[in-house]
C-alpha cells in the first residue's frame, strides 16, 4: 500500500526542491519484473519436478530399510536419509566424485541398461573395519580395494541392492544385480558424458563417520518407465494395495518358505494310562489304516493329498495318489468309517 504524504511533508519536499537538494532530473526507472528462466540446450531438462518428487519419495523409503540392514550387519548405529535429487549430465556426475572410490555398476533387470551407485571411500573403509572386528571410527584412506575388501564389498552392496527393490516395488517390479565394481570413475563409462542422469545423493553416517551415496540412474534406463514416476500412479498403486508386481514378489518370497509336510499313517486315542503302560512288543491298532487304504498327506495341519509309501533309494518316501479335494466332503468321511470297521 502506497504511504500517503502530510502537508507539511508536502512542504519539505518543495523547499527542498527549490533550494536545489534534489534534483528534479532523477526519474525513478521502472524496471521489467518478469521472471526469465535460463535454459541451458546443452543440458535439457528430461525430469519433471514431479518426477524428481516421486523419485525422492521411493529412496526415502530405500534410506530407511538401508538403515536398518545396515545397523544389523555392522551392529552399530547407522543412519541414511536423502539429501537431494537432482538432475545433470554423466559428466558431471563423474567428475563430482572422488578418485579412487567404490563404483558399483548395477544391472537394473527389467529394465535395460546399467546405474551407478557410489560409496564415498570414508563411508567404504569404516565398513570393511567394522565387518574385520575393528572399532569402525574411520580414517581417511585414499587407494584401491584389496581383493578381500572388495569381496566384502560386494556382500553389503548386494544387500543394499535388496532394500531397493523393495522401494521401487510400487512402479516395477526391479531385480537390480551387482555387475561389478570399479574405483577409478573414468572407467564406469555406463552412458554417453553429456547423457542426461537422475542423481539420489543420500547423507550417510556410520557411528561417527560421515559421508555419501550416490545413486545415479541414466534417463535412457527409466524412460521406458517415466509415465509411472507421477503422483498420481504412485498414490493410485498405493491405494490399491496389490499391483501385478507386488504379487510375483509375494509369491517368490512365499516360495521359499519352509512348511512341514506330514504323511499320517493312522490314528487312534489312548488313555495317559494305557500310554504310560506302553513297552516294546505292544500292538497298537490304528483306525482308518488298512494295507490297501491311502495315507493321507498333510501340509501343515491340512490334509491336502492322497499318498502311498514307499522306498527311493535307502530313504523312505511317499507318492502322491491324487488330492484329497477331488473327493466331496461326504465321501471322505464313508472313508474314515469304512477304516474303523
Amino acid at each position: 500500500m502506497n504511504e500517503v504524504l502530510s502537508q507539511d511533508e508536502i512542504d519539505q519536499l518543495l523547499t527542498a526542491i527549490s533550494t536545489g537538494d534534489i534534483e528534479t532530473t532523477e526519474v525513478a526507472q521502472t524496471t521489467d519484473q518478469r521472471k526469465i528462466k535460463i535454459y541451458d540446450f546443452k543440458r535439457p531438462d528430461k525430469f519433471s519436478k514431479e518426477q524428481i518428487r516421486t523419485v525422492s519419495i521411493m529412496h526415502e523409503t530405500f534410506a530407511r530399510l538401508t538403515t536398518t540392514s545396515l545397523s544389523a550387519n555392522l551392529s552399530r548405529v547407522v543412519q541414511v536419509h536423502v539429501a537431494s535429487v537432482d538432475q545433470l549430465t554423466y559428466e558431471e556426475f563423474i567428475r563430482s566424485i572422488p578418485n579412487p572410490t567404490t563404483l558399483a555398476i548395477v544391472n537394473m533387470d527389467p529394465l535395460k541398461g546399467s546405474a551407478v551407485l557410489e560409496i564415498d571411500p570414508s563411508i567404504t573403509f569404516t565398513i570393511i573395519e567394522r565387518l574385520f572386528g575393528g572399532k569402525g571410527e574411520g580414517t581417511k584412506i585414499a587407494r584401491d580395494l584389496s581383493d578381500i575388501e572388495q569381496s566384502v564389498m560386494e556382500g553389503i552392496i548386494v544387500r543394499i541392492l535388496g532394500n531397493m527393490r523393495e522401494a521401487w516395488s510400487q512402479v516395477i517390479d526391479l531385480r537390480p544385480r551387482l555387475g561389478q565394481i570399479e574405483t577409478n570413475p573414468q572407467f564406469a563409462g555406463i552412458v554417453p558424458p553429456t547423457e542426461m542422469v537422475v542423481l539420489v545423493t543420500l547423507e550417510t553416517k556410520v557411528g561417527e563417520v560421515e559421508g555419501m551415496m550416490n545413486f545415479c540412474i541414466p534417463y535412457l534406463t527409466i524412460e521406458p518407465i517415466i509415465s509411472k514416476l507421477s503422483a498420481q500412479y504412485w498414490y493410485s498403486s498405493v491405494r490399491r494395495g496389490t499391483t501385478t508386481e507386488n504379487l510375483n514378489i509375494l509369491r517368490e518370497r512365499l516360495a521359499t518358505v519352509d512348511i512341514p509336510v506330514t504323511a499320517e499313517i493312522g490314528k487312534m486315542d489312548l488313555t495317559v494310562r494305557d500310554v504310560l503302560g506302553l513297552a516294546a512288543g505292544d500292538i497298537i491298532r490304528l483306525t482308518n489304516a488298512r494295507i490297501t487304504d491311502p495315507m493321507i498327506l498333510k501340509v501343515g495341519n491340512k490334509p491336502k493329498f492322497f499318498c502311498r509309501p514307499g522306498v527311493v533309494g535307502n530313504k523312505m518316501a511317499i507318492q502322491i495318489s491324487g488330492k484329497l479335494e477331488d473327493i466331496g466332503k461326504e465321501e471322505f468321511e464313508e472313508l474314515a468309517v469304512e477304516g474303523e470297521e
